[in-house]
């Protein structure tokens, strides 16, 4: 990414380019006059930035400690090579994936963000409608900004929710049967948070934004991924209405596999365990009745572990066999970094930070045109080693590399 970077920087500054005003612009401001501009997810990337503010920037682009982590997540994907084949009839693709009955166009899943009309009005209800456009499955996040029943509406179609567990399991339950309600046929528990997090980043750029901005959270400098609820930003958002905050914790140090089995006993949506990265996790999964997993660090977000999700996939595909599936996320950027990901075993592959850029800059119109560009990625990959459906990629279409970037 930085070796791209460069490059941009070096044809911008080229007097054969110069002499085209409008071309040199468009390269030294990542400028895009509309969604359908935009030639890969890295150039809404530029235009999101551009009208983003710094605490709303430093919340979806940071990580944790040093970032190691969030930058493993990227360079994983490097570490392996796709293998071609050719003489094979590519010329009808399916890409379509079936999780929990539903038939999906693609396995690329708009995955949990929270407090997404901080990027843009249109919020969680503008990637459900870029979903439901094209056929892909989203998952809300218990952060949301819209309620989630009108997220369910404007769907219409599969939604999961994502489940911070909290430290009551009254509130939880609340949550939880509130999604159930609205139609939402799974929910992913998330687990890689168990004691918060240490953002410096994040932190760093709140403090150079002093705006107020009630709307979202108190102001700039408040955190919109506190580990607490009640007294801080996250007691106004739409999932705790109605609901006693006073004291009340997002996640739960004190949480075990047991959570699985109560968290079944009082719904009938499938429950998948969110933020695994180990076989052995994944084989405790499997025993204590999770019916999916989804491989996440929450975007180099959580424990500064250094490993990329990418590289937890072969693992825990060879803990689970087959017997549930498996979702990854962190660090997708390319239709190849899909591709990559299905060949090591994961059934569905997740992404959070590109289509929030596409929100950004142009609401669901920007998703949609994410979703466009990593399928039409896919696509390629796909033909290219001669896959015509998603099950035919396999890690025979890989070579590992053993080295990142």
């Amino acid at each position: 990414m930085s070796d791209r970077r460069a490059f941009l920087k070096f044809v911008a500054a080229s007097p054969l380019l110069a002499a085209v005003p409008s071309i040199a612009e468009a390269f030294q401001q990542g400028g895009l006059n509309e969604a359908a501009d935009a030639l890969d997810v890295f150039d809404f990337q530029a235009a999101a930035q551009k009208v983003v503010p710094p605490a709303h920037w430093g919340y979806l682009m940071t990580g944790v400690d040093g970032e190691e982590t969030l930058k493993a997540n990227r360079d994983g994907y490097g570490r392996y090579h796709l293998r071609t084949k050719r003489f094979v009839d590519v010329s009808r693709l399916d890409m379509s994936v079936d999780l929990f009955g539903a038939k999906l166009n693609s396995p690329i899943v708009l995955c949990p963000v929270g407090s997404q009309r901080a990027f843009h009005r249109e919020g969680e209800v503008g990637a459900a409608k870029a979903a439901l456009s094209k056929g892909h499955l989203q998952i809300l996040s218990t952060q949301t900004s819209i309620a989630v029943e009108d997220v369910a509406k404007a769907r219409s179609g599969p939604l999961w929710y994502q489940l911070y567990t909290t430290d009551n399991f009254e509130v939880t339950t609340k949550l939880v049967k509130r999604a159930e309600a609205a139609g939402c046929p799974a929910v992913a528990v998330t687990v890689d948070l168990p004691a918060g997090r240490n953002t410096e980043t994040m932190t760093r750029l709140q403090r150079t934004d002093t705006r107020n901005c009630g709307s979202c959270h108190e102001d700039a400098t408040g955190n919109l991924a506190t580990p607490r609820v009640g007294g801080g930003t996250n007691a106004n958002k739409p999932m705790f209405a109605g609901i006693n905050t006073n004291g009340l914790g997002l996640t739960s140090p004190s949480l075990t596999w047991d959570f699985v089995k109560r968290l079944k006993d009082v719904t009938k949506m499938k429950v998948v365990i969110k933020g695994l990265e180990t076989r052995e996790d994944a084989a405790q999964a499997i025993e204590h009745g999770a019916d999916g997993i989804i491989i996440s660090n929450h975007g180099g977000r959580a424990t500064e572990t250094g490993r990329g999700t990418i590289e937890c996939v072969a693992e825990v595909a060879q803990a689970v066999r087959g017997r549930i599936p498996i979702l990854v996320d962190g660090g997708v950027r390319r239709g190849t970094d899909v591709f990559k990901a299905l060949a090591l075993g994961a059934n569905a592959v997740g992404i959070g930070r590109p289509y929030i850029w596409g929100l950004s800059a142009f609401g669901q119109q920007g998703v949609e045109r994410v979703l466009d560009i990593l399928n039409n990625e896919l696509r390629l990959a796909m033909a290219g080693c001669g896959t015509r459906n998603v099950k035919e990629i396999t890690a025979a279409s890989l070579i590992d590399t053993g080295r990142r970037g």
